[in-house]
């Protein structure tokens, strides 16, 4: 979804150099915390009740979403085998429980055929392979370590929610399969919304204010020193003209499909590897204007509104029982996962790579009966913005989500303004 969603339409999911805005975020960082605030007292984590598990993923690896010039590896279909232990009925249901919505997105994949006979985008074994993986991580976490989840799926304990691609889709399949070992106690159902309306990527169709903001964006990135001159330089190596449109984010697009599969892939491409990917990343904070709130808001709030809900509700007594799931999942994307992971101050300034998760675990104190949250990417404990260390307390991360947060209204309100002004100019 790298070229996808940076295009003028959806994501249409640098200061200008990536040094630069480490800088920057290293400040917001400092900022954000209280000089000479008294240290937090020790918990023990024995007495730590394990409430509820949120996780947000990328699906797994694919073909790349558009083709290089020149250049192209080989997709054969074989890719396309599906890994036996990776079968697991499930059905698909609007966000109501009503039928599964049209999908632009595969409707426009499918006009690609990539060499060999793949179409775009399409998840394959290997990615297949990978969302098992990361199921079965889940399920030593949450049901051999800790007694947590059921054995077997169970509908009553878990909630799975996918953008509406393909891809996403089966990779979500693959992970429950590993994490329940295919076997369920009832039928696993998988909600999704319309593509004009989805919140789990940054929905610049849907988002007209987002839209103006990042307009003209990613043509301007190329522009920017440093980037320009290395871009030329990849494009030279290459063969590629200097105005085919090509730039770091369908490089990358390229380079990280075929690594992650071994397709051979021409020597610039390998040489020059590292660098596409930095620069990647340079390209996509340019467009996202990460020090820039608003952006950041219209980008991810709304997800981060249902990520906020779901603690609020397990922590609220008059909450209903049943209302709630242990485990929630959500399929998304590398353009909704670098926001989250800059407004929550864990980015690494690497793309975030095939299959990656960013899990979110809510705990109670059985005596002081106080609240809090450890935060995991890729599988490591991360310390989030705001918080004294990896156990932070509640009220502390959600001060920290709170500045992006975004309620429907909210969001609706903050993503109309840009249309008002623009119907207000006469365009």
């Amino acid at each position: 979804m790298i070229t996808r969603v940076f295009s003028v339409r959806v994501w249409a999911p640098v200061g200008v150099l990536t040094s630069l805005a480490y800088c920057v975020h290293q400040r917001r960082v400092a900022r954000a915390e209280t000089p000479g605030a008294p240290s937090q007292r020790p918990v023990d984590r024995s007495l730590l009740e394990l409430k509820m598990v949120q996780v947000v993923f990328r699906h797994g690896a694919r073909s790349p979403l558009k083709p290089l010039p020149r250049e192209q590896a080989e997709w054969n279909l074989q890719l396309l085998e599906v890994p036996p232990q990776t079968q697991f009925d499930y059905t698909v249901t609007n966000l109501a429980g009503g039928l599964k919505p049209h999908s632009p997105f595969d409707s426009q994949y499918r006009k690609t055929v990539l060499k060999g006979g793949m179409f775009a985008g399409q998840l394959t074994n290997v990615g297949m392979q990978q969302m098992f993986a990361l199921g079965q991580r889940l399920r030593k976490s949450y049901v051999e370590d800790i007694p947590f989840l059921s054995p077997t799926f169970n509908p009553l304990e878990v909630f799975v929610r996918s953008t509406n691609i393909y891809r996403n889709l089966e990779s979500t399949r693959c992970l429950l399969a590993g994490l329940f070992q295919s076997q369920k106690e009832g039928p696993i159902v998988i909600h999704t919304d319309e593509a004009n309306s989805e919140v789990l990527y940054p929905n610049y169709q849907n988002c007209w204010s987002l839209q103006e903001r990042t307009r003209g964006r990613r043509q301007a990135a190329c522009l920017q020193p440093g980037i320009s001159e290395d871009l030329q330089k990849v494009k030279e190596g290459m063969g590629i003209a200097s105005n085919d449109g090509v730039d770091f984010l369908s490089l990358l697009d390229n380079v990280a499909a075929e690594q992650v599969h071994s397709l051979p892939s021409c020597p610039t491409l390998r040489r020059f590897a590292q660098m596409i990917e930095q620069r990647a990343v340079d390209t996509a904070l340019y467009v996202m204007q990460g020090e820039d709130r608003e952006s950041l808001q219209m980008a991810v709030g709304p997800f981060l509104h249902i990520l906020e809900s779901n603690l609020r509700e397990v922590m609220d007594p008059a909450t209903a029982p049943g209302k709630t799931r242990k485990l929630y999942l959500y399929a998304a994307h590398d353009v909704t996962l670098m926001p989250l992971l800059i407004i929550l101050g864990i980015f690494d300034h690497k793309w975030p790579p095939f299959a990656v998760d960013l899990t979110m675990e809510l705990y109670q104190h059985r005596e002081s009966k106080e609240w809090f949250v450890q935060l995991y990417y890729h599988g490591e404990e991360q310390v989030p913005k705001g918080c004294p260390d990896q156990l932070c307390p509640l009220d502390k991360f959600l001060n920290t989500l709170s500045a992006y947060t975004l309620s429907p209204e909210k969001y609706h309100t903050l993503c109309s303004q840009a249309h008002v002004i623009e119907l207000g100019d006469g365009e």
